[in-house]
């Protein structure tokens, strides 16, 4: 699985210590900016780039996003038909994004997460399978009905 990664200025910082951490753990992980930090960027630029490659791949890939929220990456990723964005806060809902809605994006508020608080989210979270219980799959096939309206 290829991890792709991308922040805007606010969340360039706790991008690249979790880039950092996900490489250490053995994940194969591909960063699409920003690659410097500039207090001029914008976080659709870089939500983009992470919701382009992981909806081109979407059985082999997943995405994490920060921004100063989370928000802004979150919509933007929600954007694009087949992705499945959480804004996540916390290990549990982390869990429970994976087990029950096989989220592939994971969006962080990076004004409001320690380093280690954002490393067990995206550890759970890249650990945790999709349940795959029927509840869930009509759930997120009626998902999938609203994006090809």
């Amino acid at each position: 699985m290829i991890i792709y990664i991308g922040a805007d200025h606010r969340g360039f910082k706790l991008k690249e210590t979790l880039k950092a951490y996900l490489v250490s753990s053995g994940y194969t992980v591909h960063d699409v900016g920003n690659d410097h930090y500039d207090e001029n960027d914008d976080y659709p630029d870089f939500a983009v780039k992470v919701a382009e490659k992981v909806s081109g791949d979407l059985s082999n890939s997943k995405g994490i996003l920060l921004c100063a929220s989370g928000v802004g990456v979150d919509m933007v990723a929600n954007k694009f038909s087949g992705l499945r964005s959480a804004l996540i806060f916390s290990p549990d809902q982390a869990y429970m994004s994976r087990n029950d809605d096989d989220v592939n994006i994971l969006s962080l508020p990076a004004a409001y997460l320690s380093d280690e608080g954002a490393k067990k989210i995206v550890s759970v979270w890249l650990q945790t399978p999709f349940s795959g219980d029927e509840r869930h799959k009509r759930r997120l096939n009626k998902i999938k009905q609203l994006e090809n309206r």
